[in-house]
This record gives C-alpha cells, sequence and structure tokens, in this order.
C-alpha cells in the first residue's frame, strides 16, 4: 500500500511540475569560468612557453636575456672567460713606444697583465689611463701598471663572479684555476654582455658633469 501510494505521489508531482513552471523565479544565469592563468610546472615547461610566445610580445633579445638569467647560477667562469693563449702580456721592462701601445690598441682588448722576469703577474695596464698620461718613448711598463690585482677561479659560478666584483669595486680578473695556475681572464664587460645578450652601447662619458647628465 505505501509503494502504491509512492507512486501515486510521484504521478503527481510529475503531473503538477510543468503547471508550477510559470510561478518559479527565473534561474540565474550561469557565471562565466574565468580561466586559469597556465603555471609552468619545470623549466623545461617554461621554455616551451617562451619558445611559443610570438614575437611582437617578446624579441629575440629578450628571450636571450631570460635564457642567460635563468642559467646564470649555473654557468661557469672559464665559459665566458678569454683564454690564456689570447691574452696580451707586458713586460714590466717593455718600453711603452708607438709600436708596443699599437699592439695594445689593435689587441682589441683594454687590460693586459704586466710580468716580471719569471712571468709573474705584478700588475695590470690599463689602456684606459694610458690615454690620459703623457707617456714618453723612454717610459716602461713597471712605471704605470696598477699593483691592484683581483683573482677568480674557472669553476666560479656567475653568479660568485658577480659577487667579487660588487665586493671589490673592480671590474677585471685574472682567471686561475685549483693549483693557482692563470687560465685566463675576465672583464665586467664579460659578465653584462653574457648576461644581456650584447653589448651596452652607450657614446656619453660626461657622467661626472652634473648639468650635462640633467640635460642629455
Amino acid at each position: 500500500m505505501e509503494s502504491e501510494n509512492l507512486s501515486l505521489m510521484q504521478k503527481f508531482v510529475r503531473w503538477m511540475d510543468p503547471k508550477l513552471e510559470k510561478y518559479r523565479p527565473p534561474k540565474p544565469a550561469p557565471k562565466p569560468v574565468k580561466p586559469q592563468p597556465y603555471v609552468p610546472s619545470s623549466e623545461e615547461d617554461l621554455v616551451g612557453v617562451l619558445r611559443r610566445t610570438p614575437k611582437e610580445f617578446l624579441s629575440d633579445r629578450q628571450r636571450e636575456i631570460i635564457a642567460a638569467a635563468m642559467q646564470f647560477p649555473y654557468v661557469r667562469a672559464r665559459e665566458i672567460m678569454i683564454p690564456r693563449s689570447d691574452i696580451t702580456f707586458v713586460s714590466q721592462d717593455e718600453v711603452l713606444g708607438p709600436l708596443v701601445l699599437d699592439k695594445l690598441y689593435k689587441s682589441g682588448y683594454a687590460h693586459f697583465p704586466v710580468v716580471d722576469a719569471r712571468r709573474h703577474v705584478i700588475g695590470l695596464l690599463h689602456t684606459e689611463a694610458l690615454n690620459s698620461l703623457e707617456i714618453r718613448e723612454t717610459d716602461v711598463a713597471k712605471n704605470f701598471l696598477d699593483p691592484n690585482v683581483y683573482y677568480v677561479r674557472a669553476d666560479y659560478s656567475l653568479e660568485q663572479v658577480l659577487a667579487a666584483f660588487l665586493r671589490t669595486n673592480c671590474y677585471f680578473f685574472l682567471v686561475i684555476d685549483k693549483t693557482a695556475r692563470l687560465v685566463g681572464m675576465l672583464t665586467y664587460e664579460m659578465l653584462t654582455d653574457y648576461l644581456l645578450g650584447g653589448e651596452i652601447v652607450d657614446d656619453f662619458d660626461r657622467d661626472n658633469d652634473r648639468q650635462a647628465v640633467a640635460q642629455r
């Protein structure tokens, strides 16, 4: 009897339901589903996102900078340094005549290790400093060398190299291995070139002129 009553009730509800439809309040419109931003779950996923990003939003140079920044902790000094074989050494007794100065300028570098008779580095010669000095043809390198020499090790990460630059306020380092053997040299410009994907070009050279900086 109970099951029959239940069946009759169900039939009644089904019969009445359409007739009550016009008395019911309208159903609220479904809320639009806000798409969730894609969050890369790994470095590989992030690289994939960068590769798929159109160039009008992310240029090749910007991609290089992002990639360099991501690899910054893993790259070693040896990977971006000038190897020892490409370094131009200057003897402490070498006369800074026109031929020697021409050789230094044509090398393309601005810093040169000065060595003694035993080939030990005793200082550095900076062409920028030479430009502001009056050099006679009888002057020798040891009279113009900078005795402050700083070192980084070849297996330093670029983070460690940057820390050394900031710690010493020096912009030129000689690179050595674990046996203290000289294996290369590294400049602050090389570090920024790597990180920024190329040389920073700015011909302005009046940074000590307050008005010139304000008006440039």
